[in-house]
């Protein structure tokens, strides 16, 4: 009796695509150092004033009124997109809530007109 063989072929390299890792530029930021808690002045240092004051607001000056103080930029920058803002939306909607009103108030007549119809029918035939 004969053992039963398998010829197996030989074997083929297969190509493959090399992907290289990927790398990238990570940012990196020198740390801050920061002064331990106990940090004091040396002996004999005296420190240096300086005088750090906020220039006075500017004024707006009208004959026959006191002087009045005008708001820094920041504020009259914010005041002013918000007014804008406000008179443009006000301006764009107007129209169409305008034209939604007509709309609801022709639906509602109507609605008004066929119940006082109804109600006039309702009563002719109870007289009749």
């Amino acid at each position: 009796m004969e053992i039963p063989t398998i010829v197996i072929p030989p074997i083929q390299k297969i190509k493959t695509v090399e992907i290289p890792l990927p790398t990238a530029d990570v940012p990196y930021y020198v740390p801050l150092v920061v002064p331990p808690s106990d940090l004091r002045d040396e002996q004999g240092v005296k420190p240096k004033e300086t005088k750090t004051e906020a220039p006075p607001a500017p004024k707006l000056k009208i004959p026959n009124l006191p002087p009045i103080p005008i708001p820094s930029t920041e504020v009259l920058v914010t005041t002013s997109i918000a007014a804008v803002t406000a008179v443009a939306a006000t301006t764009f909607t107007q129209p169409i809530i305008e034209n939604i009103k007509k709309k609801v108030q022709k639906f509602l007549q109507g609605k008004i007109n066929k119940w006082k119809e109804n109600r006039l029918k309702k009563k002719k035939r109870k007289d009749s």
